[in-house]
């Protein structure tokens, strides 16, 4: 054991952050190992544009949960991929709606028995007496009421 490891809840997010890169890196793999040439961080963008067709950017980074800055820097990389096409909205020029080009509906078509594959050893992974994808509702539930922040903030005396 290291010592992030034994820290305990003091590095929570430097566990998770190293929890996701190794499933994002294996995850890599896998879509090699299926011929398939991509990025899992450019999974919630492609699986949202794939179920919700036209989108614009601010109603994309809801829908998957990140910043605005975080989002535009995910599209661009799409859009240099060709599999996301944006154009101005008609009744609001400022507005770019987003959504998947023929190449990237193509992708989606080739990935959806590898996404199978990648629930199935995801559900194997995660089938443990503790239910990880249960407490992480639980905390993004308790995170919705109160920001981490705001409960360190309670306990600092400023």
């Amino acid at each position: 054991m290291n010592v992030i490891d034994e820290s305990g809840i003091l590095a929570i997010a430097t566990r998770l952050q190293r929890l996701s890169d190794q499933i994002r890196k294996d995850g890599f793999q896998v879509y090699k190992a299926h011929g398939i040439d991509f990025e899992p961080k450019w999974f919630p963008v492609i699986y949202t544009l794939y179920h919700k067709p036209v989108l614009s950017v601010v109603e994309l980074a809801g829908e998957i949960g990140y910043t605005h800055p975080s989002t535009i820097s995910l599209l661009k990389e799409l859009e240099k991929e060709k599999l996301i096409r944006s154009r101005k909205d008609k009744d609001d020029e400022r507005k770019r709606l987003l959504q998947l080009t023929d190449k990237g509906r193509e992708l989606v078509e080739k990935m959806h028995p590898v996404w199978e594959v990648l629930r199935l050893a995801t559900a194997e992974m995660i089938d443990t007496q503790n239910h990880l994808m249960k407490a992480i509702e639980e905390v993004e539930a308790k995170l919705r009421e109160k920001s981490f922040f705001d409960r360190a903030k309670e306990r600092m005396k400023i």
